[in-house]
């Protein structure tokens, strides 16, 4: 006599039993854009106008959206925003793209925690502008400085770690600019200084690094 083959029975399954998450379900984070990140600044730049943020949130906040690798970090720093600001994100990034300080007769000092423009022209005409970039958030990895002096002097103080371009020039002028970061610690941003020193001087020194020259 000839038994059917039984039927196999499916195994119980614990109703405490995790579904199985193979490599390829997990979906990696987004990673975000140059673009992204510059519209996330320009809604915080206009909710400063607005009156919505301090400068030191405004600070804080641009820092960490460039600081961003991923979308998902860049939400929260508009979340408490409103929502008709979010949806139209104004234009230009006024704020971060262009700035200008200029000093004509007079010493102008810009330090501290601040939002520095990714073009920013200095021009110091019998005056006196200093820079300090140190403590500064920087719009991006590469900014611009366009120094131009006659007559008087720019001192720009830059992060230790930045990687610094000289594209001025000098003309019965000083121009001295510190352009290779210590070696070992050359992830820091790119900054280029444009620009000349006609009968002034121009000094572009690193943090930390004040022995050397006199204000």
């Amino acid at each position: 006599m000839t038994h059917a083959p039984e039927e196999e029975q499916p195994l119980p399954v614990s109703r405490d039993a995790k579904p199985e998450v193979r490599a390829s379900d997990s979906k990696p984070e987004v990673r975000a854009s140059d673009a992204e990140r510059d519209e996330v600044a320009a809604i915080l730049s206009e909710a400063l106008a607005q009156g919505r943020l301090t400068s030191t949130e405004l600070a804080e906040r641009i820092d960490a959206a460039y600081s961003a690798t991923t979308r998902a970090e860049l939400v929260p720093l508009t979340a408490d925003l409103p929502e008709e600001l979010r949806k139209t994100p104004p234009t230009p990034i006024a704020a971060v793209e262009h700035q200008q300080l200029s000093a004509t007769f007079s010493k102008v000092i810009r330090s501290g925690r601040w939002v520095a423009g990714r073009h920013t022209s200095v021009t110091a005409h019998f005056g006196a502008v200093i820079v300090n970039l140190a403590d500064a958030v920087l719009p991006g990895r590469e900014i611009t400085l366009d120094v131009n002096t006659f007559c008087g002097k720019a001192i720009i103080t830059v992060p230790a770690n930045a990687r610094v371009i000289d594209e001025g020039g000098a003309m019965f002028g000083k121009r001295s600019v510190t352009g290779h970061a210590p070696e070992g610690d050359e992830d820091g941003p790119l900054i280029r200084i444009t620009g000349r020193s006609r009968f002034g001087k121009t000094v572009v020194r690193r943090q930390g690094n004040y022995d050397r020259y006199t204000m």
